[in-house]
This record gives C-alpha cells, sequence and structure tokens, in this order.
C-alpha cells in the first residue's frame, strides 16, 4: 500500500481503477480497515468507477495511537489526501464512524465534492446511540478489543450472516485484533465523548447526497437517518431490506450497484434530490434498481395505500417513467420487504 505523509504521521491508501473514471473514496468504520473494501476493488472498477481506501489514523496501518483527532481533523486529513492525489470533485461513502467524517467533510468543503454516501452513520447521537457507545467503549478499554468485537457481532451483523459464518468468527476476531491496536480505537472512540450535534450543519452540504441505511440496523436506525434525510437539501434516503449495521461487508454485490448507479444518475445529470425515500431490490440484478417507499418510511413494514378505488402512481428510480400499480399489487411488493 502507498503511504501519504499528513502532519508527521502516516496514512496508507490503495487507489484502485482507471485513471478519469469518477473517483469513490471509501471510509472505514470505527475498526475497519482498507482490507474490509476487497471486494469493491473489483466491483466498482468494472462498472465505471475507480476506489480510494484509506486506514484513518488510529486505524489499520495508518499511524498509531493518534491523541486529540476529532472529526473535523479526519475530514480535513481526507481532503489533503484528495489534494495530494490530485483528485478533484470526488465522490465520498463513509459507514458509522465513517458516516460523520464525510458529513463533516461535506460541510467543511461544500465546493470540493461531486456526491456523498453517508452509510448506517448519525448527526445526532440519541440516547440508545449513546448507551451503545458508551458499553462499547467501557467494554473495550476494560475487557480489551476482542470483548469489543464480541459486542459488536450481533449489533453489526444479521443473523443469517452469522449463522452462516459462525465457524469463521474466531477468525474475523482475530484478524479484526490483529489488524487494529486497542488504544488506537479507543482513541478513535473518544472523539464521540466530546461530539456534538452536526444536524444544524446539515443544509451547507451542497452536493447530491444519498443516505443508506439497514432495514433492521439497531446501531443507528433509521430514525437517525431520517434527519440527515431532512435536513440535507439534495438528498435521497435508500433503505436496504433485511440488513443490519455493516450491511455492506454482508452484501458487496448490491452495494457496489448502488454506489455506481448513484455516481451514474449525479454524472449524467438524472439526479433528483427530492428527499424521498427508496427501497432497494434485494436481488442485485433485478431491473430497476430500487423503488418508491409506498408508505410510512419510519414504520417496519411500510404501509400501502388503504383507498381501493385508486391506483399508486410509482416512480421510477432512474427518473424513466414507471407503470402505476394497484393497491394490492402495492400491497404485495410491501410483504416482500419488510423495509420502511
Amino acid at each position: 500500500m502507498p503511504v501519504f505523509r499528513y502532519k508527521n504521521s502516516d496514512v496508507y491508501y490503495d487507489l484502485i481503477g482507471n485513471e478519469g473514471d469518477p473517483v469513490i473514496t471509501l471510509v472505514n468504520g470505527l475498526s475497519m480497515r482498507t482490507s474490509h473494501w476487497a471486494p469493491y476493488f473489483k466491483m466498482l472498477p468494472e462498472k465505471g468507477v475507480r476506489v480510494l481506501a484509506y486506514d484513518m489514523l488510529g486505524q489499520g496501518f495508518s499511524s498509531k495511537p493518534i491523541l486529540g483527532v476529532d472529526f473535523d481533523d479526519h475530514a480535513a486529513m481526507l481532503k489533503a489526501l484528495h489534494d495530494h492525489l490530485g483528485i478533484e470533485q470526488p465522490y465520498v461513502m463513509g459507514i458509522s464512524f465513517g458516516g460523520v467524517v464525510v458529513l463533516r467533510y461535506a460541510i467543511m468543503f461544500p465546493d470540493a465534492l461531486k456526491g456523498l454516501l453517508p452509510v448506517s452513520t448519525f448527526s445526532e447521537l440519541d440516547p440508545l446511540l449513546t448507551c451503545h457507545a458508551a458499553n462499547l467503549y467501557t467494554g473495550m478499554a476494560r475487557m480489551g478489543f476482542e470483548f469489543y468485537l464480541d459486542l459488536l457481532m450481533p449489533l453489526n451483523f444479521t443473523n443469517e450472516w452469522l449463522t452462516k459464518n459462525r465457524d469463521l468468527l474466531a477468525i474475523v476476531k482475530r484478524v479484526g485484533s490483529s489488524g487494529n491496536e486497542i488504544y488506537g480505537i479507543q482513541n478513535l472512540m473518544e472523539s464521540l465523548r466530546h461530539f456534538s450535534t452536526i444536524t444544524p450543519d446539515l443544509p451547507k452540504i451542497k452536493a447530491p447526497t444519498l443516505v443508506l441505511n439497514g432495514e433492521f440496523d439497531a446501531l443507528t436506525p433509521r430514525h437517525l437517518h431520517d434527519i440527515i434525510r431532512a435536513n440535507t437539501p439534495d438528498s435521497r434516503m435508500m433503505i436496504v431490506p433485511k440488513m443490519s449495521h455493516a450491511f455492506t461487508l454482508e452484501i458487496p454485490e448490491l452495494c457496489s450497484r448502488i454506489f455506481a448507479e448513484f455516481i451514474q444518475q449525479v454524472e449524467s445529470g438524472a439526479w433528483q434530490g427530492d428527499q424521498t425515500v427508496w427501497i432497494a431490490n434485494e436481488d442485485p440484478h433485478a431491473a430497476e434498481l430500487a423503488y418508491q417507499c409506498p408508505g410510512d418510511h419510519l414504520r417496519l413494514m411500510p404501509q400501502a395505500s388503504q383507498e381501493p378505488t385508486t391506483r399508486v402512481k410509482r416512480a421510477s428510480w432512474t427518473g424513466r417513467p414507471a407503470r402505476p400499480v394497484s393497491p394490492a399489487g402495492a400491497a404485495r411488493k410491501a410483504k416482500t420487504v419488510k423495509a420502511g
């Protein structure tokens, strides 16, 4: 991996894909490292998107432990990395902790990016997330990094993934522990102690913004993403069915398509930041990527229209005209995707 020297610290990164293609920067969650994005290094370049991934200060191969670094410092470092690489108008995607970093990036440098994808993240802390953060920090400080990962597993992944990968969990933990140091991650978590809401600054974001949330994300649930959607002018929100917090690790094929289609829409001028809410199709090869949520998107299951004599007009994710469907058809679709 190449290294970028930033204020006497080393930042390790990978830049993969064809020069001249739009660049998306993938910003890690708290206990991630660059290697977690390996499937995207193949899938996104095949879709005409160049990929930049890096370890934040305190993570992976980058310098650690690191003291006194807050979200604004991480955003400024990412801007310096883009400048160092000569990347103008990148797209930035950040998950969880990294999602806050990219929100701050878009607020601090509103003219510096082409598009924004905050994933499984927040612009303010509610009591539940505050409790989770405190428990994770205490568990790591008192019991060690592996116990911290034990606490994260059921919050990050679905029951299906945990069942399928039961025999690999011990290996996953060992790899996570070897790739990160407890004091580096602990320093990163200390950023949350002094975190204050950035929601009032969200209207400053100029870039097209696609907010992504797993349907069953118990760590950063939907209402936190809805705050971002409602306060970011050029935005839409997409709910990913049946997924938990770390769905980018579970379903890279679908996520790669979501990222690539968002970039394609922005590049072509087809993007509509109308603050609507969409539900992704579970099949990454479906004819259309997503359909508009047919009911109250803050409910666990979308509620279809109850008016039997009317037809529900369906919008198209791609901007092409879509055939209207009857309330009965909308209800059948709602039963197949438990989201909203």
